[in-house]
């Protein structure tokens, strides 16, 4: 073996790199990527090699970094997961909120974490789960209201952090907070609120006994448990509340044992109710089944379409009430309304029916909301995966799969990416706002349907929607367009861009295509055709601008595409005489002299371009896209291949 040969085979052993990547492999500390540096100089290696491992060690480093913190977001997916599963399970309360807290202090690596609620009967806030603690007066803390972090965390419903507690004065100390403080020995503390709504009905900590700077993703993930335990325990209450309502239909059902029909028709509808929860019923499901327990023909109406008044007063006193020949109960939670249960025509009803059509808009309304926790979970879900494809472009293709897998999205196939926008501006910011949300609500919904992605950005919407064979961009820009509009009864514009494939491979392909869309979208704006839906192949010449590919020769095939057809078919010189009848001024009697033909033969030419691309073909704006396809088809064909 030659020398040459010898140390083409040694190099790559003795890069720069080599060392590093042992490091790497290997999964060591940040402090040992000093050694192979320190190394080489203890054994006098030159000044260039020691630079090269310098360089390689500060690349290393940073590939660490970025594994760590890829790993670090997963451990945090990962947690948040398990704790969602652990709600969506929810047996007992203390059981969820004591995992959320021990997931928060393992994520973010702090001493303790505790989290305090509102304790309405008493005015004040309480500890209810503590980790990691070891001072009892400190897991017995009563605080008032508006006191320590907590109460300013509470006050203002935002995220707080101190680096020393002691020192910070823009919340209010007191000896019995500070004490219980002292006693764990804390010394930087976060706290998030708790929140149903827009209520705060407490707080999430996590704190160490040292001075510590808590990063921003680090209050996000801490944000994220928090809306988790607001949920667990919004979930608890509502649970009791059902068992309440429970309890008090035995307590009736006791009442009444003697009317043996009564209890009968009772314990019936008690079945058909549970079982069609069990097995994921919906409401009009409930409202069969209670038509045939009540002999009667129930509804679920809308809150618009139900009568006003009669709603209003059965979701104030929580029962049913008599409309003319109906009975109306209201389908409420939490204070908000969500529709109504009516019995039509049915003006007799004793006690015991009353109280079964109660508990039908009761079941009702669990139903209702278990579905939109689901849709909403879904389209959260749903958004992130979009934002991801257009933000964040080194994503691991195969988890960007998996993940679309799981949402039954198939990203391998063509699709489109569509840039939605209201028409109509808002009266005010509040009513923008909600504009916004309906608009997103429809378009998550109609992704959903569609087997695609939603998300919100840049005061409009954004949604992947795949191309089914034989559809354009054109037409699913225009159906999307009236979709949206008739959802959020208001225009909306829908700006397409061309097809695009194999997104979780490509996922800069997104941006880019999203880009397009939205370039269309202003394009419709300015245009004057608001509330419309186009793609860039709408526009004619326009699209070539439009368009993120500058689709050349797309262009030139729908403009004059059937006339280089017939030519290439039949031998023909409609192109050569198209040309020269442009360069003529359009007069026939100059292209003929042009030609060396007779006229009759440039009419009969004109006619049958005609034919192929329609009567208009000669109006200022199609001669000019007309014109600019023929130049583009001849610099096309001159270039050489």
């Amino acid at each position: 073996m030659s020398r040459d040969h010898v140390q083409s085979a040694e190099r790559p052993a003795d890069s720069a790199e080599a060392p590093f990547l042992e490091l790497l492999a290997r999964g060591a500390s940040a402090d040992a990527y000093e050694q192979p540096v320190l190394l080489a100089r203890a054994e006098g290696r030159p000044p260039e090699r020691i630079a090269a491992l310098e360089q390689a060690k500060l690349l290393a480093l940073r590939v660490r970094s970025e594994i760590e913190g890829r790993r670090r977001r997963e451990a945090e997916l990962s947690a948040l997961f398990e704790t969602a599963h652990d709600l969506a399970g929810l047996r007992d309360l203390d059981a969820v909120l004591q995992a959320i807290v021990q997931r928060a202090r393992s994520l973010l690596g702090t001493d303790v974490a505790y989290l305090s609620l509102h304790d309405e009967a008493r005015g004040d806030t309480y500890m209810r789960v503590t980790e990691g603690s070891v001072a009892a007066r400190f897991q017995q803390l009563r605080l008032g209201m508006g006191e320590g972090l907590g109460g300013l965390v509470a006050q203002t419903a935002r995220p707080y952090v101190t680096d020393d507690y002691f020192k910070d004065e823009r919340f209010q100390h007191t000896r019995t907070i500070d004490s219980g403080v002292r006693d764990e020995g804390l010394v930087a503390i976060l706290g998030v609120p708790l929140m149903i709504g827009s209520q705060v009905i407490g707080v999430l900590f996590a704190a160490d006994r040292r001075a510590r700077i808590f990063e921003r993703e680090q209050i996000a993930l801490l944000g994220s448990f928090a809306a988790l335990a607001a949920a667990a325990i919004d979930t608890a209450n509502w649970l009791t509340e059902t068992r309440s309502a429970l309890d008090r239909l035995g307590r009736a059902n006791e009442i009444i044992r003697d009317r043996s029909g009564v209890i009968e028709r009772a314990s019936d509808v008690h079945d058909r109710l549970a079982e069609l929860v069990l097995r994921g019923g919906g409401v009009h499901d409930v409202a069969a089944a209670v038509s045939e327990v009540l002999d009667g023909t129930v509804v679920f109406a809308e809150s618009g379409d139900a009568p006003t008044a009669a709603v209003e007063t059965s979701r104030t006193e929580g029962h049913a009430v008599r409309h003319r020949d109906d009975w109306v109960a209201a389908v409420a939670a939490g204070g908000e309304l969500l529709g109504a249960l009516v019995l039509r025509g049915h003006p007799g009803l004793d006690p015991v029916d009353q109280r079964t059509l109660e508990r039908a808009a009761m079941v009702t309304s669990l139903l209702l909301l278990a579905r939109r926790s689901a849709a909403e979970a879904e389209q959260r879900v749903r958004g992130e995966l979009l934002d991801d494809l257009l933000d964040a472009r080194d994503r691991d293709p195969r988890l960007l799969g998996e993940r679309a897998a799981r949402l039954h999205a198939d990203l391998d196939g063509p699709h489109v990416v569509l840039a939605a926008r209201l028409d109509a501006p808002a009266a005010d910011a509040d009513q923008e706002a909600a504009a916004r949300r309906r608009l997103w609500s429809a378009a998550s919904h109609l992704a959903t349907t569609r087997h695609g992605l939603a998300a919100a950005r840049d005061g409009g919407t954004v949604l992947l929607l795949p191309l089914a064979p034989g559809d354009t961009a054109t037409n699913l820009a225009r159906r999307t367009a009236r979709h949206l509009g008739t959802a959020v009864h208001a225009g909306v514009t829908v700006g397409a861009s061309a097809p695009v494939e194999q997104l979780a491979a490509r996922p800069d392909a997104v941006a880019a295509a999203y880009a397009e869309g939205q370039r269309c979208l202003d394009a419709l704006r300015l245009l004057g055709r608001a509330g419309d839906g186009a793609a860039a192949e709408d526009f004619g010449f326009l699209g070539l601008l439009l368009a993120g590919d500058r689709d050349i020769s797309g262009f030139v095939e729908r403009t004059i595409g059937r006339v280089v057809a017939y030519d290439e078919r039949r031998g023909t010189d409609l192109l050569r005489t198209l040309d020269a009848y442009f360069a003529c001024g359009m007069s026939p009697a100059r292209t003929k002299d042009d030609l060396h033909v007779h006229v009759n033969t440039v009419a009969q030419r004109l006619e049958r371009v005609g034919r192929l691309l329609g009567d208009d073909w000669q109006s200022p704006a199609r001669a000019l896209e007309i014109q600019l396809a023929l130049r583009l088809h001849h610099l096309s064909s001159a270039a050489p291949h």
